[in-house]
């Protein structure tokens, strides 16, 4: 049946516009890195936990607990300063998506070895040792590929939203790992670890890097590191950080990794607490990141840096040692102020680091970060026994207030500003539609990766 010929033309309902699920500077491989770093640290905070009392439940000794974590970190210092080379010259993303597929089968056979039989020592260090490996390669990418993901006007937003899903996972992952290896032991915590290291490679293998233009063809690898070593050297606020750092996560590490959990055996009632009290830093750090998501400091590393002093209070609080929920409130304390300060260092890297060089200076930060961890931890287990738990603990309370007052004296870690002028980089440029395209990290990383 035909309208009157006068009826006034039907015109289709304006649609409403679909609302958008995420701003514009998180681009598909934003969420695609910030979904993997969420998969990994649900496993990798629970595992750390593991792996210490798997070397308990062994019958191992602090001494050998010491061993175990120094074999985690020892690759870190061989290998980060090639990894950041390699991640500068091919693809980020297929450096990654390998780091992932060796952590993956290094975990899985840990987890196995714990299920099925007897772990000796040897093979707890070695497999330690791969997945150390691959977290020297993947580091530098990964910092490398989410710094060039945002611009200079979100960079600061953006990291501390990345940081706090991430720190978030870390919450669950150390209570969930503590609360499971009490329950089915330290190797099914393991073999999660495997399996989340699988699906995080696998999302990372869908990262779109057709937009990032081709690298220039350097001079070798030794060249590409002296361009990367000269960028550290000429900033002072860069390797006085590195260098405070060096002893701040040494000696960090040293009492989470060996005296915290035999704290928590002795006299906190055993695995279930400790897994608790990280999960209060981890609470401490997604409070730290909703800070900065709006708090935008003007003296970025000075801010950072007074905020690094709080690191003591673990080791204080474990050198009294104060009951469970004491330990909490220092926990978050020191994971709320921490975060301020990495979110103000990665801006600061994000501003002042050409794109082209991140990945090579990143792994010259996580190499001078680490370069004593292996050592501290592995001396942890003697200091114990020539000075006593409670004065080991108190020297490493110490040693993070001294390192970080003595940083406060140099000039550009003091005047470092924020720049106004919104950082770009060619790659930004080229994808329109929004941003083109990092541990933690349960044990202290680097400065950027707290």
């Amino acid at each position: 049946m035909s309208s009157p010929p006068d009826a006034a033309p039907r015109t289709p309902a304006p649609r409403t516009p679909a609302r958008r699920r995420r701003p514009d500077w998180a681009g598909r491989n934003y969420t695609l890195l910030t979904g993997a770093a969420v998969v990994t640290n649900l496993g990798s905070h629970g595992a750390l936990i593991a792996a210490t009392f798997a070397v308990m439940e062994a019958g191992g000794s602090s001494g050998d607990i010491g061993l175990v974590a120094a074999a985690r970190t020892l690759p870190l210092v061989l290998f980060l300063l090639i990894g950041g080379a390699v991640a500068d010259r091919l693809p980020r993303h297929r450096v990654m998506v390998a780091a992932n597929a060796l952590n993956c089968l290094s975990q899985a056979a840990f987890a196995l070895l714990v299920l099925t039989g007897d772990p000796r020592l040897w093979q707890m260090m070695l497999l330690t040792a791969l997945c150390g490996t691959g977290t020297a390669f993947f580091n530098p990418a990964a910092e490398g590929m989410l710094l060039s993901t945002v611009s200079g006007e979100h960079s600061n937003r953006a990291f501390a939203l990345f940081r706090m899903a991430m720190n978030g996972a870390g919450i669950g992952g150390a209570a969930l790992g503590g609360a499971m290896i009490a329950v089915l032991g330290p190797g099914w915590v393991l073999a999660v670890d495997a399996a989340a290291f699988a699906v995080a490679g696998l999302l990372r293998a869908f990262l779109d890097v057709s937009h990032v233009p081709d690298r220039a063809p350097g001079g070798g690898l030794l060249a590409d590191l002296r361009e990367g070593w000269v960028e550290v050297r000429t900033r002072p606020w860069l390797w006085s950080i590195v260098l405070q750092f060096s002893v701040v996560v040494a000696v960090v590490g040293a009492a989470e990794a060996v005296y915290g959990p035999l704290v928590a055996r002795d006299r906190l009632g055993g695995a279930a607490p400790w897994g608790v009290a990280l999960a209060f830093f981890g609470v401490g750090t997604i409070a730290g990141a909703v800070l900065m998501m709006a708090w935008k400091p003007r003296r970025l590393l000075l801010i950072g840096t007074l905020c690094v002093f709080p690191l003591a209070l673990p080791s204080a609080g474990l050198a009294v040692p104060l009951p469970v929920w004491g330990l909490c409130a220092v926990m978050f304390v020191s994971g709320a102020a921490i975060e301020v300060f990495g979110v103000n260092w990665m801006t600061t890297m994000h501003q002042e680091i050409p794109e082209e060089k991140f990945s090579r200076v990143s792994a010259y930060d996580w190499f001078g970060s680490v370069s004593m961890l292996p050592l501290a931890t592995a001396l942890a287990g003697p200091a114990e026994t020539a000075f006593g738990r409670t004065e080991a603990l108190w020297g490493c309370a110490s040693l993070v207030v001294l390192a970080t007052a003595l940083v406060l004296l140099i000039p550009d870690v003091r005047h470092m500003t924020r720049k106004t002028k919104p950082t770009t980089f060619t790659q930004q440029s080229a994808a329109p539609s929004g941003p083109a395209t990092p541990s933690s990290p349960a044990a202290p990383s680097s400065p950027a990766g707290v």
